[in-house]
């Protein structure tokens, strides 16, 4: 896995350096245009396994995290 940034020209996402495999399945994440962002090495890290855990499916319910949003003990 890798984060690759990019820009919306007509509609279409292209991303900066080495172009993907053609017929390569991605997820687009859009921000804001003003809103900006930058991760360490250590976020960085944790972004990309937290992104494998998903894809693993190791998620957690979302009536879970509600639960626990109402009654954090």
């Amino acid at each position: 896995m890798r984060i690759a940034p990019g820009v919306v020209v007509s509609g279409h996402v292209i991303v900066e350096g080495e172009p993907l495999p053609e017929g390569l399945l991605v997820t687009v994440l859009a921000r804001e245009a003003d809103e900006t962002f930058e991760l360490d090495a250590d976020q960085e890290a944790e972004l990309l396994e937290s992104i494998a855990e998903a894809d693993r499916g190791e998620l957690i319910p979302a009536e879970e995290v509600l639960r626990k949003l109402r009654n954090p003990r």
